[in-house]
């Protein structure tokens, strides 16, 4: 996730190739060092890690990388916002071997249009590194694969354990003892839950978990996919519930970037937040990070409890015409492994590896606690903007979310906008 506005994610997936012209940094960074079957050297390399971490971690991998297995990796270094604006019109003009992507909904969204190369010479040989679930998650509808992943991480409740252990707060696991908690937080003069969405993005972690709590998985996931039941007394239930929590809320939350609320955490200003480890991880550094803590999103119906968990997973594909499809997929050989995963993430510990066998006494403990979560769900999603549409996720979903928080009253009407609009972008296919 960006630090940036993400309101115009993905709008490159509307553009036609001229997009290009005015996005250089989004073009390929050069010849790939060999044809698509000539087994070059280099490997040319898209990245939307452009700042300081990740791009340190990537930086030392690729070093390792070749002394593996002789590849040069060529990156091309671009910030998260650009990259995602514009990966329609880059994957379609002249874009790199190798690219960072995401599972879910985005993947299948290049590979059905044909702008990915599956990858399934890779997984003759990774395969056994990964479990049945990480599979799925790298296969799109034809049955080919198209990504290897690389890390993920949970969307969860953190807070900071030292001012649990101070006030003796205990995690809750039900929705009244959730409320019952803030209250208390309030009553001791703290923000009970940091919330910060000027970017529009962090709120649909909310909004992923509520509903997976209220509605199940299998709702949750039908309603990203296909968009049918957004004017239904289910999604309304949703916001329902969520209204109960604004009250709760840090003061002016319309126009503070996650970091802000994650700081409000940090400096023990603010009780609990409900963020991704991969973002509050970069703030909860050093000694830090053994004070954060996490617990699962509390359980509303009984019927659902807690078993599902929001654990985004990022990886790597590989364009549709490579210049050097022999040393991507030797690359993506060697991604592809515990030992190349635990090396990157011992510069960048805010996330988790993907591959099956990672010496996890080497995670911090946050590290730990999410592992401990993620493969304690019985079912994992994605994050709304890569469990559905581009199309719809954030030129839809972000005004709409933004105006139920800013007028909580007006659920009927806005769910009404957004079925419609959900219907037409459906209607138009992909």
């Amino acid at each position: 996730m960006s630090s940036l506005s993400r309101r115009n994610l993905l709008r490159g997936a509307a553009l036609g190739a001229g997009v290009l012209a005015t996005t250089p940094l989004l073009s390929a960074c050069g010849d790939g060092g060999g044809s698509s079957g000539g087994g070059g050297k280099t490997v040319t390399f898209g990245s939307n890690a452009a700042v300081p971490q990740p791009k340190g971690a990537y930086e030392k991998l690729f070093t390792e990388a070749k002394k593996a297995t002789g590849i040069t990796v060529k990156p091309n270094w671009v910030d998260h916002n650009t990259f995602q604006q514009n990966i329609s019109s880059y994957l379609q003009g002249n874009p790199d071997d190798v690219f960072n992507w995401f599972a879910g909904e985005r993947m299948q969204f290049f590979a059905g249009q044909g702008l990915a190369s599956d990858v399934d010479d890779v997984w003759k040989t990774i395969g056994g590194n990964y479990t049945a679930a990480m599979k799925t998650q790298s296969k799109s509808e034809d049955g080919h694969y198209y990504l290897v992943p690389f890390d993920y991480y949970p969307w969860a409740v953190f807070y900071s354990k030292s001012v649990f252990k101070s006030k003796g707060y205990t995690a809750p696991t039900s929705w009244d003892d959730f409320i019952a908690l803030a209250k208390k937080m309030k009553g001791d003069g703290l923000t009970p839950i940091a919330f910060a969405n000027k970017d529009g993005w962090p709120a649909m972690g909310t909004f992923d978990y509520l509903n997976m709590r209220i509605n199940g998985f299998d709702f949750h996931i039908d309603l990203m996919r296909k968009g049918d039941k957004w004017n239904t007394p289910q999604v309304k239930a949703v916001f329902d519930q969520w209204r109960q929590l604004i009250p709760y809320y840090s003061a002016g939350f319309a126009g503070l970037t996650w970091q802000e609320g994650a700081q409000q955490l940090l400096n023990q200003k603010a009780g609990m937040m409900v963020l991704g480890l991969d973002q509050i991880g970069t703030i909860f550094t050093g000694d830090k990070a053994a004070d954060l803590g996490l617990f699962a999103f509390p359980e509303i119906d009984s019927k659902n409890g807690q078993d599902a968990v929001e654990a985004p997973v990022d990886g790597f594909m590989v364009s549709k015409s490579p210049k050097n499809k022999d040393g991507a997929v030797k690359l993506l050989k060697y991604l592809g492994t515990a030992k190349a995963q635990q090396l990157w993430l011992g510069t960048n510990p805010a996330d988790v590896a993907t591959a099956k066998g990672v010496d996890t006494a080497k995670y911090t403990q946050p590290q730990n606690d999410a592992v401990k979560l993620i493969t304690g769900a019985k079912s994992l999603s994605q994050f709304m903007d890569r469990d559905t549409r581009p199309d719809f996720a954030d030129p839809v979903m972000i005004p709409a979310i933004q105006k139920f928080l800013g007028n909580p009253g007006d659920v009927s009407s806005i769910l009404s906008n957004v079925d419609k609009q959900a219907k037409t972008i459906w209607a138009s296919g992909s």
